[in-house]
C-alpha cells in the first residue's frame, strides 16, 4: 500500500484538503482520501511536506505515440494519407509508448492522454485512452476505442483537394463523404441486426460502436461554419460528438451551450500556422465557461508538447479562465468527456491510484515539475533530491 501524507489535496470530487492524505492499496486503486491516517508497517509512506497534491492530468485530444519525437517519415504514423475514409485504422496499431515523450509527459504531472489519427482524412480511424507509463502498450490501455476521428475544414481538402486533385475538394465534398459513410453504416448494422449477414465491410464494421453511440464523433473543427456542420450532422444521424480545437468557439458562444456537446479547446498556444487559427487565443476557454459550455483544455501534441499542458491552462486562468475550472478542464472534465470517468480524474476511493505531487502549483508557476507522478500506486517519476 502507498500513502501519501501531508499534502494540500485538490480531489477534484469535493472541497480541498489543506493537510490531508491519499491512500492508494495493492491493487493500484485508491482506497481513501481523507484527514490524517494511521501508518502501519507495511505501507510506503510519501511525505508530501504541504506541497500540491492532485489527480493525474488527463489530455482529451492528442497524438502522442503516432506521432513521434525527433523522427521524420519513419516515426510520423498519424495520418493514412492514401484514402480519405480509413474508419478501420486503430491507433493502438500505430503508437509507439518508448517514444521520450510520454516521459517527459509523465515528468511533468500527465498521466492519461486520448491520442489517435490525425486530420488529413476525412474519417482517420479511432482514438485509445492510455496511460502514459509503460513499455507494452497493451498494457497500458485504459479504453479501446474511445472515439472515431473525422475532420472538418482544412486539412482534408487542402490534402487531397489541393495535393492530389482529388475528392475532398470542398467542405461539401467533406460533409457528403461522412454523411455517405455513416448512411452506409447505420444500414450494414439493421442488415447484421436482423440477420441479413451483409459481405464483411471492415469500414463499415469500424463504425458501428459510432451508430451505437458507443463511442463519438471526434470531429476536428476550427471554424465557426464547420463546427455547425458537424452538429448538424451529427444530429442529422443522431450520434454522439465532440468538439476538438473549437477555436472560434467564443465566437457562437451561446450556441454551443444551447447544444451542450464538449468541446476540446486548444492548441491555443504558438503561432497561427493557418487562416483557421485566426481566432486563437487563450481567452477562448474563459468565454465559452462563462457561457455553460463543457470544456476540456488540449495540446493536440505534439503542436503543443504533451507536458505543457498544465502550463496551457494557466495561461488560459491569465486569459479569464476561473482557477478551479482550469484545474477540472485538464482532469476530471476530460475524463469525463472521453468515457474514462470512472478511471481517472479526480481523487477518490475506486479510482486509479494516479497522483501528482507538485514542486509548486503548475497553474501559476509556469514550467513546473511534477515532485513525485503515481500510476496505478507506482513511483513512476520522481524529483531528484
Amino acid at each position: 500500500m502507498l500513502l501519501i501524507k501531508n499534502g494540500k489535496i485538490k480531489t477534484m470530487a469535493g472541497a480541498d484538503l489543506e493537510n490531508g492524505c491519499v491512500l492508494i492499496g495493492d491493487d493500484g486503486k485508491i482506497a481513501a482520501v481523507g484527514a490524517v491516517m494511521d501508518e502501519t508497517p507495511e505501507m510506503t509512506v510519501i511525505d508530501a511536506g504541504g506541497r500540491l497534491v492532485t489527480p493525474g492530468c488527463v489530455e482529451a485530444h492528442c497524438h502522442i505515440g503516432v506521432q513521434n519525437s525527433a523522427m521524420r517519415w519513419e516515426g510520423a504514423d498519424c495520418n493514412e494519407r492514401s484514402d480519405p475514409m480509413t474508419p478501420q485504422m486503430r491507433a493502438i496499431d500505430g503508437i509507439n509508448p518508448i517514444d521520450e515523450t510520454f516521459e517527459l509527459a509523465v515528468r511533468h504531472g500527465v498521466t492519461s492522454a486520448c491520442t489517435g489519427p490525425g486530420s488529413a482524412n476525412v474519417v482517420g480511424g479511432t482514438f485509445v485512452a492510455i496511460k502514459l507509463a509503460g513499455k507494452r502498450i497493451d498494457k497500458m490501455v485504459i479504453k479501446n476505442p474511445v472515439a472515431m476521428k473525422c475532420a472538418f475544414g482544412e486539412n482534408p481538402k487542402g490534402c487531397y483537394g489541393q495535393s492530389g486533385h482529388k475528392a475532398p475538394v470542398t467542405r461539401m465534398a467533406t460533409a457528403a463523404m461522412l454523411r455517405e459513410l455513416l448512411f452506409k453504416s447505420r444500414n450494414y448494422l439493421a442488415a447484421k441486426e436482423a440477420g441479413k449477414e451483409p459481405a464483411f465491410d471492415m469500414k463499415l464494421e469500424a463504425m458501428i460502436p459510432v451508430i451505437k453511440k458507443e463511442i463519438p464523433l471526434k470531429a476536428h473543427a476550427h471554424r465557426a461554419d464547420d463546427i455547425f456542420t458537424a452538429i448538424r450532422i451529427a444530429k442529422e444521424f443522431d450520434v454522439a460528438l465532440t468538439l476538438d480545437h473549437c477555436t472560434d468557439g467564443s465566437l457562437i458562444a451561446e450556441e454551443l451551450a444551447e447544444e451542450g456537446y464538449p468541446a476540446f479547446i486548444g492548441p491555443s498556444f504558438g503561432s497561427k500556422s493557418k487562416i483557421e487559427l485566426k481566432n486563437k487565443d487563450f481567452t477562448t476557454p474563459g468565454v465559452l465557461h462563462a457561457a455553460g459550455v463543457p470544456l476540456s483544455i488540449i495540446t493536440d501534441a505534439p503542436v503543443i508538447p504533451l507536458e505543457y499542458l498544465p502550463m496551457c491552462a494557466g495561461f488560459a486562468v491569465s486569459a479569464g479562465l476561473p482557477y478551479e475550472a482550469a484545474w477540472r478542464a485538464i482532469t476530471v472534465n476530460p475524463a469525463t468527456q472521453t468515457g474514462i470517468g470512472d478511471r481517472v480524474g479526480s481523487l477518490e476511493a475506486g479510482k486509479d491510484g494516479d497522483v501528482v505531487i507538485w514542486q509548486n502549483d503548475p497553474l501559476t508557476v509556469i514550467g513546473t515539475e511534477a515532485y513525485v507522478t503515481v500510476i496505478e500506486g507506482k513511483v513512476v517519476y520522481q524529483a531528484e533530491a
